[in-house]
């Protein structure tokens, strides 16, 4: 029998960069592929080709055992392609039922609308992934997770048989995940092939049934799910053993600035001191901590504990309004970013596209926004200064760049979001509050920033690190703040378990 899809010695290259270099692929019916490979592994240009918005420079793509000489957006649609980005693709201001309808109906000037039908079949589809979802709400109104499943729906909708999942639990909780992973099993009874694109290993064994792994643009191989386990999979990642994602603690390599001249060897002096914090608004309550220059204090928490909002707070974005706020002994008004930034403090959110980098705007752009002031001076734009800055920190913070001319969006995942840091660090701040910050990227770029994080604890800046990942709250943390309903519940030591952590966010039982 003819897979699903088959891809043969497929090659790609943008200017002298080679992303794909005779890679050869294929999808069978009724079955999960996981495709796995660090960000820049070419991931994305094969997903691009297979949904058609890359041509391919050689090779042969077949569907059904019918070679497609040119695949277009247009038809691979017909083909029965179809693609669920970690980003959803919606209308915002359109309604769920427009939406999906937009994929199944086609446009005609002189046919009349059938409102009543086109809410039914939408409300049926929806049905069918588990949401419960009015097909009348407005798209803008709806979370990312259910965004992500009206997607799925419409995809079912037009007979999709060859599916894209790309990183599709970024956003999800557990029990939306749980709830995807029954759509995934159905849409597989049904005989529709998946290419399952994760950076979470765990997710990788739950759903596939065999996995392939790329580096460098190339197939390093593919095996059944069952006869690799995850130490394998990640040394075919990065071409190199792993013992453990997080590196172990070492002396601190020099970096180009330093932070807390005058500290002493061995003291450790509160760089932020927070006294029962709250904010109406963010739903944040009697918040007290203390933070110290020179560690990391891991900040752990069920989803929607408050940790993003009290990062929010401290930044200035939601004022609080109740409670006080020290920073080096002085009690600060932060009423807005800038009050934040005159404090030293700095903030490097979760999504990094949004709010991180400007993916439009070159490297060298992007990493002196925060002292744009400084570096342009006066009337005159002092473009030198600008390069000769963000080359530095290309260099020591080993971004992997063509060049600072080039836009932010030509980066990897892991690459942007060390520019996101560069852009902070420019302004030498005090206190650096990382909200996820290696989320969707491959292990060698976790790695990397993690080793990046302690280097700049290690040199006495202050680093207060939201996440959700248990093994790098665990494996970084000085100390470890657990939220729980809008408020610290506990503070932990850095050798605590994960079963303290999830003891302390669940809170007291019955």
């Amino acid at each position: 029998m003819n897979p699903l899809l088959q891809l043969t010695q497929i090659t790609k290259s943008f200017g002298a960069v080679r992303a794909l270099k005779g890679v050869s692929f294929d999808l069978r019916s009724g079955e999960v592929h996981a495709l796995l490979g660090e960000n820049g592994a070419g991931k994305s240009t094969l997903i691009k080709i297979i949904t058609g918005a890359r041509q391919p420079d050689s090779g042969k793509v077949e569907i059904d055992g019918r070679e497609i000489p040119r695949l277009t957006p247009a038809s691979a649609h017909t083909c029965g392609i179809a693609a669920i980005y970690q980003q959803p693709a919606l209308f915002p201001d359109l309604s769920v039922a427009e939406n999906i309808a937009l994929a199944l109906e086609k446009p005609s000037a002189l046919r009349s609308i059938r409102w009543r039908a086109r809410h039914t079949r939408a409300a049926e589809l929806l049905k069918r992934v588990g949401a419960d979802i009015d097909p009348s709400r407005e798209v803008r109104q709806l979370s990312m997770p259910e965004q992500q499943l009206v997607e799925i729906a419409r995809a079912i909708g037009v007979g999709a048989r060859i599916l894209v999942l790309d990183e599709p639990t970024a956003s999800l909780t557990k029990k939306e995940i749980e709830l995807l992973y029954t759509v995934i099993r159905d849409l597989r009874s049904r005989g529709v092939g998946m290419i399952y694109i994760s950076h979470r290993l765990e997710e990788i064994f739950s759903v596939a049934d065999r996995v392939t792994v790329l580096r460098d643009g190339e197939s390093i191989g593919t095996n059944q799910i069952d006869s690799i386990n995850d130490s394998q999979l990640i040394r075919m990642m990065i071409g190199r053993e792993v013992s453990t994602i997080n590196p172990p603690r070492e002396s601190p390599s020099p970096l180009p600035f330093r932070w807390g001249e005058g500290q002493g060897e061995g003291e450790f002096r509160v760089a932020l001191s927070v006294r029962s914090l709250g904010c109406r608004i963010s739903n944040s309550t009697n918040v007290s901590f203390e933070l110290r220059s020179g560690e990391i204090l891991g900040l752990a928490g069920l989803v929607g504990a408050g940790r993003t909002e009290l990062a929010r707070i401290l930044f200035g974005i939601t004022p609080a309004d109740s409670g006080e706020i020290l920073v080096n002994g002085k009690r600060v008004q932060l009423q807005s970013p800038r009050d934040a930034i005159k404090h030293g403090i700095a903030y490097v959110p979760e999504d990094r596209r949004r709010h991180g980098v400007i993916l439009e705007m070159p490297v060298a752009a992007n990493i002196t926004m925060s002292i744009h002031s400084e570096v342009f001076r006066g009337t005159w734009l002092r473009f030198d200064s600008e390069r000769t800055l963000s080359q530095n920190f290309v260099r020591d913070l080993a971004i992997k760049t063509s060049s600072v001319d080039a836009p932010a969006a030509t980066l990897s995942g892991g690459n942007q979001q060390k520019v996101a840091l560069a852009r902070w660090l420019a302004a030498k701040p005090k206190i650096l509050i990382l909200d996820e910050p290696t989320q969707g990227v491959d292990v060698g770029a976790k790695s990397e920033i993690h080793k990046l994080i302690r280097r700049l604890a290690a040199q006495g800046l202050a680093v207060l690190m939201i996440s959700s990942d248990l093994p790098e709250i665990l494996g970084m943390s000085n100390r470890i703040a657990v939220m729980r309903g809008g408020t610290i519940a506990t503070i932990l030591p850095g050798d605590s378990t994960a079963h303290d952590i999830m003891a302390a966010a669940l809170g007291p039982t019955k």
